[in-house]
């Protein structure tokens, strides 16, 4: 079972690694394999995010807020919906609904198959690869205010949505669409940041019941691994957000690449196990 003392190691790598595109979900699987504690779980995992999610909701709070009260006014104030606000919040709704409905159709899958570590190590590297040259051919000139539409909303979302395989990385997946579509590093992670708040916190709230129950980790560990990750994901997003609008993610892409490989190899050595 996850004790005090991984519930505050998994706390601090949940918060470093939420926000930068390496996945979080991947080193709380392979640091758990290497420290030879127990896989924490897909819900262990989902409910801790909700820490990451609160820094989240914190640091954007005056964007949300004026997302949230705009598009809700314009339910009944039809001059506001051609308002970027508005029109923000119907695009958040549509890309949220790719990993909301493969999420219930793959619950199992993302419970078992997909925490395989060779199936980890795997998208480590390839989606790396994918990153890499998203980032060298990339536009890098569209605006999300003025750019940002269905289809591109759509984009985000089923980018977001290979995600529910540990080693793709959220942010990873979404921030890659976005520079593919054209839009600049900082807009591509900011509404990759924002995406992720309907999603993370209705799995979070989800799989809060599975907590202390069965294999899962005691509420204890759990709510201090989350309360962790809030104050290091909060410190985190601030730093990403102010890296990437001056760096390549070339630094993150090379960091996958020899993270992926040493976890095939390590698997195929013996020195870790593949399934939990």
């Amino acid at each position: 079972m996850i004790g005090w003392f991984e519930a505050v190691i998994l706390g601090l790598i949940q918060g470093l690694t939420e926000f930068l595109p390496i996945s979080s979900s991947a080193h709380i699987r392979v640091v758990s394999a290497f420290a030879g504690w127990p896989d924490p779980g897909a819900a262990f995992t989902a409910v801790i995010q909700l820490g990451t999610e609160a820094a989240v909701l914190i640091y954007f709070r005056k964007e949300l807020w004026e997302i949230i009260s705009t598009w809700t006014r314009s339910l009944f104030d039809k001059s506001l919906r051609d308002n970027w606000a508005a029109r923000m919040g119907w695009y958040i709704i549509a890309g949220t609904l790719p990993i909301a409905i493969l999420g219930l159709v793959l619950k199992d899958q993302i419970e078992t198959v997909f925490r395989d570590l060779r199936i980890v190590g795997v998208t480590l590297i390839v989606f790396a690869l994918i990153l890499w040259w998203a980032d060298h051919t990339a536009r890098n000139t569209l605006s999300l205010q003025t750019h940002l539409n269905f289809k591109h909303a759509l984009g985000y979302g089923f980018a977001q949505s290979l995600a529910l395989i540990p080693g793709v990385s959220r942010s990873g997946g979404t921030v890659t669409a976005g520079l593919l579509l054209g839009y600049r590093r900082e807009d591509a992670a900011k509404y990759s940041f924002l995406l992720a708040i309907p999603a993370v916190l209705a799995s979070g709230g989800l799989e809060l019941f599975e907590i202390g129950e069965g294999q899962a980790p005691a509420w204890g560990p759990t709510i201090l691994a989350t309360v962790i990750s809030f104050f290091v994901g909060y410190a985190a997003v601030a730093w990403f957000l102010r890296y990437i609008s001056t760096h390549r993610f070339t630094p993150f892409v090379i960091y996958r690449i020899i993270l992926g490989v040493f976890v095939i190899l390590s698997v195929g050595m013996g020195w870790i196990p593949a399934q939990g």
